[in-house]
């Protein structure tokens, strides 16, 4: 396909989720039926039709059994993208190019997680060695939040960004989640104090800059243009897709990268706009993936918000929250809605261009929604 070829092809046209908990009753399957279900529904399209299929692969959900569960017919594409929550809005990126291109006519990306209720993929350390964890974690890196705080540290370092700065990214998630019934943090507003005495995870993040530990699923289904217009809902076009993998890349910690706060979101950045009719300037809404506060900084930089180094000021003065310079995860993000591997920053992106959100930002018609910065990642432009 010629470079471009995808702009504004495709659509999202249904989405659906499962409630929010630190534990539901029903297994993984079960909840990944039930979002690409409702997510089908809202699109006003049969099981039968859908022969595309897209996630992660730390699904533990698979195609074939999905396919049978919900009724899909014969099934021509099916993909998995890998490094957790890096893959999320590649798996719109890999249905958009089967519809594009025929392999597809009806493409579901789904993501079904028990997080709140299952174990943790680190605390299984005969599988935690590949040869870069040898040098890292024999060390006490085991976890994601040990290895971001390494990064933060050194931000805080080269360009004095504090922990008020993290606040306010904290805040305005917990702000927008304090707005949706849905939001697991939906009746728990929070203030700078009980922010600043929360106990230490991995200093300097402390649990409110952590994401939550959800169970819950969601989906969306990727129909061609010219079908969306016939589709139940307000089409939601996929203007630009890009994924990143920098040079001499090291997950999370990025110590072989000539500069570790140059990570995987400088690298999609470049491909994301390169292909776009817009820049940073032009977007309405942005859904930043937040499994950690430092990320939405570092994605600040990454994608063109403001200059390098500049992240952390540039959350000052209410700049994320609704009215300000970028609105950010309006759903109440990873921090405060749920940490679905960031599919819910799909799913409020969509609502946000159809003017659904439960914290709306006025005639909203651009939104950037990224994957997880610090591992190969992918990002998505969404127009309405």
């Amino acid at each position: 396909m010629a470079a471009g070829a995808l702009k504004d092809a495709t659509a999202i046209v249904g989405i659906g989720q499962t409630p929010f908990a630190k534990q539901l009753p029903e297994s993984e399957k079960a909840l990944a039926c039930r979002a690409i279900l409702a997510a089908l529904d809202d699109a006003g399209i049969s099981p039968a039709e859908v022969d595309g299929f897209a996630s992660y692969t730390m699904e533990e959900t698979d195609e074939v059994e999905i396919a049978k569960a919900i009724g899909a017919g014969d099934v021509t594409f099916f993909s998995k993208v890998g490094y957790g929550g890096g893959g999320s809005c590649a798996t719109l990126a890999h249905l958009a190019s089967a519809v594009a291109t025929g392999q597809a006519g009806v493409g579901v990306a789904w993501r079904s997680r028990k997080r709140g209720s299952g174990r943790r993929p680190w605390t299984n350390t005969q599988v935690q060695l590949p040869t870069p964890g040898q040098w890292t974690r024999p060390y006490g890196l085991l976890r994601p939040a040990d290895e971001i705080g390494m990064l933060t540290r050194r931000h805080m370092h080269e360009y004095g960004t504090t922990r008020d700065h993290l606040f306010n990214v904290a805040l305005a998630c917990r702000n927008r989640a304090n707005q949706n019934p849905a939001a697991q943090m939906y009746e728990r507003p929070m203030t700078r104090e009980s922010y600043m005495t929360a106990r230490m995870i991995s200093d300097p993040l402390c649990l409110f800059d952590n994401c939550l530990e959800t169970d819950g699923a969601l989906a969306a289904v990727i129909v061609s243009a010219e079908r969306a217009r016939d589709c139940r809902q307000k089409p939601v076009y996929l203007h630009s897709v890009a994924q990143g993998l920098p040079a001499q890349h090291h997950g999370m910690v990025n110590y072989w990268n000539d500069d570790p706060l140059s990570g995987p979101a400088w690298t999609a950045a470049r491909q994301l706009w390169k292909q776009a009719d817009f820049g940073p300037e032009d977007i309405d809404v942005a859904q930043i993936y937040d499994a950690f506060t430092p990320l939405i900084p570092l994605s600040l930089e990454g994608y063109g918000f403001c200059g390098r180094g500049e992240g952390g000021a540039f959350t000052e003065g209410g700049a994320l929250e609704i009215g300000g310079r970028l609105p950010i995860n309006t759903s109440g993000g990873g921090l405060s809605e749920a940490y679905v591997h960031g599919f819910n920053l799909i799913t409020e992106g969509v609502k946000q261009l159809r003017g659904t959100s439960t914290a709306q930002v006025p005639d909203a018609a651009t939104c950037l929604v990224t994957a997880g910065e610090g591992v190969p990642t992918s990002a998505v432009l969404l127009r309405s």
